[in-house]
């Protein structure tokens, strides 16, 4: 299993996962150019993409799919109220027909087995993705306001676990965001804070040796440094020791952070 945080944060997201033999690109929010470059830094080049899922039509997320569409004619899968939310805003229009694809309940793709499950977020059918091989789990959930009991089924007991961690409250609160956008991150229907991430991870049922990514930091309301110790005090606090129990590592807008074959590297 290999984990590579293409790009993390508010001004574009792209996750590749490369499991049983699989090359899943989760979202393309950052430019055709970045993803085909940031994908030949690991090795990988954008022709060997399985597909892309779409985990919901937020622009962050999606920016990349005309391009790369047009260009690879990659099979693109989303949630029907996705692609209808695309649609309206003129992005769908831009997709090649032939890479449209509707996520249902699951997918398979060779011998990896993916499973979407719903998340709490201010989208038309956000999602967030289980990928199962044998005896392999890696969870990805970004862009949540509130872990519900379904998006915490859906993480659980994870060898590998991408988590939103999206800000520090007292930064965001004492920002210069507008009061609207605040309560707007703060809802249930927004973003994750550092805490949240923290508490999250405490109670969820974990495998030994779990890795945690920590994504989708705001660049004004967070930092890496922050989240990461925010994070690990919690659970420290909880008898959870971090380096021992499990091991996090933090993601970054500009640069990719990987996760390879149960290695934590950053570069």
């Amino acid at each position: 299993m290999n984990i590579h945080l293409l790009a993390s944060g508010s001004t574009g997201n792209a996750t590749l996962i490369q499991m049983a033999g699989a090359n899943i690109l989760v979202d393309a929010g950052i430019s055709c150019r970045r993803i085909k470059n940031a994908l030949a830094a690991v090795g990988t080049a954008i022709e060997d993409l399985d597909a892309i899922l779409v985990t919901h039509e937020h622009r962050d997320h999606i920016a990349g799919l005309p391009t790369l569409s047009r260009k690879y004619r990659l099979p693109i899968y989303a949630r029907p109220a996705a692609w209808r939310a695309m649609d309206a805003d003129g992005t769908g229009a831009a997709i090649a027909g032939e890479s449209r694809r509707d996520l249902g309940a699951s997918l398979d793709i060779g011998k990896l087995k993916i499973e979407p499950f719903s998340l709490s977020h201010d989208a038309a059918d956000p999602v967030g993705f289980g990928f199962f091989h044998r005896h392999q789990k890696c969870a990805l959930a970004t862009d949540l306001g509130f872990v519900t009991a379904t998006a915490q089924k859906g993480l659980a007991f994870a060898d590998a676990i991408v988590l939103e961690a999206n800000h520090d409250v007292d930064m965001l609160k004492q920002g210069s965001y507008p009061w609207f956008l605040k309560q707007r991150i703060l809802g249930s229907r927004g973003h994750l804070a550092n805490t949240d991430a923290g508490w999250t991870l405490a109670r969820l049922p974990k495998k030994n040796n779990c890795h945690i990514l920590l994504a989708h930091l705001s660049q004004e309301n967070n930092r890496p440094d922050l989240a990461e110790a925010t994070v690990a005090g919690i659970l420290g606090e909880q008898g959870c020791a971090v380096g021992r129990d499990l091991t996090i590592a933090v993601a970054h807008p500009d640069r990719t952070t990987s996760l390879e074959n149960h290695r934590r590297e950053t570069g």
